[in-house]
């Protein structure tokens, strides 16, 4: 992707090997800063997973595939590497994907840098499928943040408008800022800055008031995990999103690797959902907004049901939720997916 330093512009992984260990973009410091955090053991990896200096389903799993070679590499107890990686957040598939992959193989370093390099292409494919469902002039909902940062390159979400403005088509986005940790106005407006598309930043309750509007064509989103029925988890507020673009007839799109699709579950009903601090919910910058003795919720993903889903951008092609058969078809035959 690409990333102005010192007003040089640069391309850079949002995740890479090096020197036996796990160099991330420190996703916590942008938009300010850029930093590179470096995970030297299992422990380390599964800081970064936990505490989100990498975020984003299938930018986790290639964290976890880099850091099982790196373990492997220092000799880790790799039963207990897996154990603790695994242990770091629980929706997102791709993760539990790659700790499998990495397992079938060995652990190697070679293995780790094929999934990478896999994830990435399959990335490109989906910009190119979701590109053809994008029009000159069209303005574009996401929500949260699907794009290089949380694949490697790229993007989920953002590939097919990435490729949408390479081609000239002069797209405008509305960024929700989707609290509490505004993946969206810190990660997604960054990252489409970098890219010099136009964008705006929103409310997260202000969606529906542009859709009523008719200021929005279409949304995209990326995705934790998809079950068998298309029924899908993404971080929280996505469910909403759905169902106001269904009520004012605006396509809604999923654009996810195979690896995010987790056929074993026949719907969204079994798909754990992360609850995390209400820290996260009751301060701003390290300012307290709720009152002291105040609590909070503070689930991190919703479920938003099939119904509402136009079709699944995949590398496989473009899929409505009744053709997930043919979906899972191709997939099983897919030997670097099984």
């Amino acid at each position: 992707m690409k990333v102005n330093i010192n007003g040089v512009s640069k391309a850079i992984l949002a995740v890479w090997f090096e020197d036996n260990q796990v160099k991330l973009i420190d996703q916590r410091k942008i938009p300010e800063t850029i930093e590179i955090y470096s995970a030297k053991n299992s422990d380390d990896i599964y800081y970064a997973i936990k505490n989100m200096v990498v975020r984003g389903a299938p930018a986790i799993g290639v964290t976890a595939a880099y850091g099982l070679a790196m373990a492997s590499k220092n000799k880790e107890n790799m039963e207990e590497a897996v154990k603790v990686i695994s242990s770091s957040r629980p929706t997102a598939y791709d993760l539990f994907k790659a700790i499998d992959f990495m397992k079938a193989n060995n652990f190697s370093e070679s293995a780790a840098k094929r999934y990478a390099l896999e994830i990435t292409e399959r990335s490109r494919k989906i910009g190119e499928y979701g590109n053809t469902l994008i029009q000159a002039n069209d303005h574009i909902l996401t929500h949260c943040n699907a794009g290089a940062l949380a694949v490697v390159d790229w993007g989920t979400a953002l590939a097919p408008m990435r490729m949408a403005h390479d081609a000239g088509k002069k797209i405008f986005v509305y960024v929700d800022e989707t609290r509490p940790r505004l993946q969206g106005a810190k990660l997604t407006a960054w990252e489409l800055q970098q890219e010099g598309i136009d964008y705006s930043i929103i409310a997260d309750n202000a969606a529906g008031h542009f859709m009523k509007n008719k200021d929005i064509n279409l949304a995209i989103v990326g995705a934790d995990r998809i079950a068998a029925n298309g029924d899908f988890a993404n971080k929280i507020g996505t469910y909403e999103k759905a169902v106001l673009a269904k009520v004012n007839n605006i396509p809604f799109y999923v654009a996810a690797p195979g690896s995010t699709f987790d056929f074993s579950l026949k719907n969204g009903d079994g798909i754990p959902i992360e609850e995390r601090d209400e820290s996260e919910v009751l301060t701003v910058n390290n300012s307290r907004i709720g009152p002291v003795e105040g609590h909070a919720r503070n689930p991190a993903f919703d479920v938003t049901p099939n119904e509402y889903v136009t079709a699944f951008i995949t590398e496989y092609g473009i899929f409505r939720p009744g053709e997930l058969k043919k979906l899972y078809s191709l997939i099983h035959e897919d030997l670097f997916m099984r």
